[in-house]
């Protein structure tokens, strides 16, 4: 029987003991018993043998969480991390050698932008960056040696927004990997295979776990692509936890209505704060003036839980602004159910240099808001009390 996305995210069990419990249980061990010697010799010789040896290779509750995602974003399989950055980097590690070239989206989260610029350069792996407004730079700056290309859309914290079937199709004809940061979006509101992405990466921290408990990364997509990235994940050890395993997929049973709420509530919100006179401006993917506002809704549901906009005062006023909140949470996570507000300039984004956040949209009074599930009446009269106070 065929089911939606939304069925999947609460039905899907891949295996149940013979307790016959009916939630997704929880298999807190270290590692695996054998029947015999024989049987534990095979384990450890054939890479390909279905069965659990040890949690940092697999785990029944973690293939569960990995399984559920696969599906959910018409992946074929996956490997789940210990942190989004985790999965990032893996992913980097695993296809990418000395003498190989990246090519990135600029706007993407700080600590991505680090790996590229500080640390595969160490191992002798080049990189160039892409303005994802100027989407037709992007063949030209492809090189022989480029392995990768990898993007956030929509982007940390700009919100900017590309056509994937275009990035795909010039990686297809390049035999480049397109590689895609789906965080800020879900499976619930938008899947990068579709078009044409080769992999899709999550920090599972934030609205996949959706309530600020767990730390947790996750990558999907071919089968041949995730046996290697899986070895490294396994031989390496930046693997989930069960335990996280477990909330992340007791969590996807709501993802879909909570990403609804989301959403609903931070259009709601965006189309009151157009105009405000302390702001220069204020984007979100489903508003008409979202640049890339034709590509929001082809690609995406709903226009996800995030909204950012711009202080006219600076980065004075961006801090007065996070002061004066009543109600919002200041801390450096999203897509809680809870209300977030930061100041990227200052927190997330502030090892970047000026000129590098410019390039990225990141001006001085930009506010990042993470859309929780309190009413949006409540959180639209604390972020205009605030603004108030800096008039």
């Amino acid at each position: 029987m065929t089911q939606h996305n939304e069925t999947k995210a609460v039905r899907l069990q891949t295996r149940k003991t013979g307790e016959k419990e009916h939630s997704t249980p929880l298999f807190l061990t270290s590692s695996f018993t054998y029947d015999s010697a024989e049987d534990m010799a095979a384990a450890f010789a054939d890479d390909t043998l279905d069965v659990n040896i040890y949690s940092r290779f697999s785990n029944p509750t973690t293939d569960e969480f990995i399984a559920k995602i696969a599906a959910l974003e018409g992946a074929e399989d996956g490997v789940a991390t210990a942190t989004g950055m985790a999965a990032v980097f893996g992913t980097f590690m695993t296809f990418l050698s000395q003498g190989d070239h990246i090519l990135s989206s600029s706007a993407v989260f700080g600590s991505t932008h680090t790996i590229i610029t500080k640390y595969l350069p160490k191992w002798g792996i080049d990189y160039s960056y892409f303005d994802m407004n100027d989407p037709s730079t992007v063949e030209s700056l492809i090189k022989p040696e480029t392995k990768l290309l990898y993007v956030e859309t929509p982007s940390n914290p700009g919100l900017d927004i590309i056509d994937l079937e275009f990035l795909s199709g010039i990686c297809k004809k390049h035999h480049v990997l397109l590689v895609v940061d789906n965080c800020f979006a879900t499976p619930a509101v938008q899947q990068p295979i579709k078009f044409g992405a080769d992999l899709v990466i999550h920090s599972a921290t934030k609205f996949i776990d959706g309530q600020g408990r767990v730390l947790g990364g996750v990558v999907v997509g071919r089968e041949e692509l995730i046996k290697p990235l899986y070895l490294f994940i396994r031989n390496t050890g930046p693997s989930m936890s069960p335990f996280n395993a477990w909330v992340l997929t007791k969590s996807l049973e709501t993802l879909f209505i909570r990403m609804d709420r989301h959403a609903a509530s931070a259009l709601q919100v965006a189309q009151k704060l157009e105009g405000h006179p302390a702001l220069s401006m204020v984007k979100y993917p489903f508003l008409p003036s979202h640049p890339q506002h034709d590509i929001a809704r082809k690609m995406m549901s709903n226009g996800g839980g995030i909204i950012t906009f711009d202080l006219k005062g600076g980065i004075e006023s961006g801090r007065k602004f996070l002061n004066s909140l009543q109600m919002l949470s200041m801390t450096n996570n999203l897509g809680d159910s809870r209300t977030i507000a930061s100041h990227p300039a200052s927190t997330t984004h502030s090892k970047l240099t000026v000129e590098e956040r410019n390039a990225v949209g990141i001006t001085p009074g930009l506010v990042r808001v993470s859309i929780g599930l309190e009413h949006p009446d409540d959180i639209l009269s604390d972020i205009l009390q605030a603004l108030e106070k800096i008039q």
